[in-house]
């Protein structure tokens, strides 16, 4: 990660990265710029240098933000049409913290409304393109962070992970990204999805600089009650001597081919590889889209056209702000999800679903750690299929869906993981698998991938 110093100033490098934004319009990458702000800070931090002054571990680095932060930079949309006027009167404790070590936002990137999607497709502002193919879609929720960093636009950029949305963009554009432990950073300033798995994290282009943000973000937060203590710097590395594989899931293609190479390496390197039997991850994807919605359902209840947000002006009751605002504001994708949410929560339903749900999550829960007590780390495809085409997905919801069966059990844990860049297929779009870890072995994750997974 190149820091500015008196050789690179923090202007050139803020200036650079504007210039390749600017540039790359063609993917629909960014939902607005931060130029003149940037620009300010950048000359900040130069000044800083100049002064002989300490500018911080990340001076000058570009990165973009996913429009579900808050900062007093800009609008805050989560690319949706109700936020689409919100000014945030608050930045969240990871941006400041990000911020305070000298990092520059250069703009707001794309991302599914409100982070239900995994393609991108579901935005108000249109789809991001995949960096490797126009044609097909950049992944989700973050395709606008991973297709930022993927073209090297900026060093980094900010992500959340309800169910993959970190991981999955990550495989579909060839960079590495990371969903920490659940609880290692602050949520406070990110636009809710479900709060019991959302999880803030990073899109990189190596394990060591995902290493370097992690040291600055992870923490207790006040603002946040669902924080952990720092555990994050004093971390033991662990000795890593076995990894396991998942027999459960069915590979196929392209991605057996990967994943197969990927454990020969690993055996080349003196580690054991060790076969699991985890059948209770067969219902982790039903699990999740009862437990995520009925979350979802309440989250979404706050944006009613009153409090702030956009206001549907032709409505004549205060029931017409309610349903005209959210009909306008509210993309199909969200309304789906609503309406899952509140049936699976009404009454005659909460005991048959949602409550059926969350103890299934405990038995998934359960499976993790009795792997884990046969193994260190578990290898796994990120996603069944490389990268799908615009538009293939949109009408089939369920299809759609399917995309997640690897990634969600991880969350319904809360458990760390890293997608990280393997190979291309032979029409040249990237491949990515994930690495995942016990409760709190984050550290020792990015370790065991800087040294043993390139």
């Amino acid at each position: 990660m190149q820091i500015a110093s008196k050789e690179v100033s923090a202007t050139s490098l803020v200036k650079a990265a504007l210039e390749k934004a600017k540039r790359c319009e063609n993917y629909n990458i960014f939902i607005s710029l931060n130029e003149e702000a940037a620009l300010k800070k950048a000359q900040e931090i130069d000044e800083k240098i100049k002064k002989g002054e300490n500018p911080g571990k990340l001076a000058g680095v570009p990165y973009a933000l996913k429009d579900n932060f808050l900062s007093k930079d800009g609008n805050t949309t989560a690319a949706s049409k109700i936020l689409e006027p919100l000014k945030s009167p608050i930045t969240a404790t990871s941006v400041k913290k990000l911020e305070d070590e000298g990092a520059i936002m250069i703009g707001r990137v794309n991302m599914d409304a409100f982070a239900h999607g995994s393609s991108t497709e579901n935005s108000y502002f249109g789809p991001t393109k995949n960096s490797k193919d126009e044609a097909r879609v950049a992944g989700g929720s973050s395709g606008g962070s991973a297709v930022a960093v993927a073209l090297d636009i900026v060093e980094f950029a900010t992500g959340t992970d309800t169910g993959g949305s970190i991981r999955q963009p990550a495989s579909f554009n060839g960079v590495y990204g990371f969903k920490p432990t659940y609880g290692a950073i602050s949520r406070y300033g990110v636009v809710a999805m479900a709060s019991s798995t959302d999880c803030v994290g990073f899109f990189a282009k190596s394990a060591e600089d995902i290493d370097l943000l992690m040291s600055i973000a992870a923490g207790q937060d006040p603002y946040d009650l669902t924080t952990l203590p720092n555990y994050y710097e004093t971390s033991e590395v662990k000795d890593v001597k076995k990894v396991g594989i998942i027999k459960d899931f069915d590979v196929k293609g392209e991605i057996k081919e990967a994943l197969e190479k990927e454990v020969e390496d690993l055996k080349a390197k003196g580690i054991e590889i060790v076969e699991l039997e985890m059948p209770t991850l067969k219902y982790a994807l039903a699990v999740y889209y009862i437990v995520v919605p009925a979350e979802i359902s309440s989250n979404l209840s706050r944006y009613d056209g009153i409090r702030y947000g956009y206001r549907n002006k032709d409505a004549k009751s205060l029931d017409e702000v309610y349903g005209k605002s959210r009909s306008d504001g509210f993309m199909p994708e969200n309304k789906r999800r609503i309406m899952i949410g509140n049936f699976v929560l009404s009454s005659g339903f909460y005991d048959a679903y949602y409550l059926k749900a969350q103890k299934a999550r405990t038995l998934i829960i359960k499976e993790y750690e009795k792997a884990f007590s046969k193994c260190d780390f578990i290898l796994s495809p990120v996603t069944p299929n490389p990268a799908f085409k615009l538009g293939e997905k949109t009408s089939d919801p369920v299809s759609m869906y399917l995309e997640d069966v690897m990634s969600v059990p991880i969350n319904l844990a809360g458990l760390p993981s890293l997608a990280f860049p393997v190979s291309e297929t032979k029409d040249g779009l990237s491949l990515g698998l994930q690495l995942i870890g016990p409760r709190r072995s984050d550290k020792s994750l990015l370790d065991f991938a800087e040294r043993r997974l390139k």
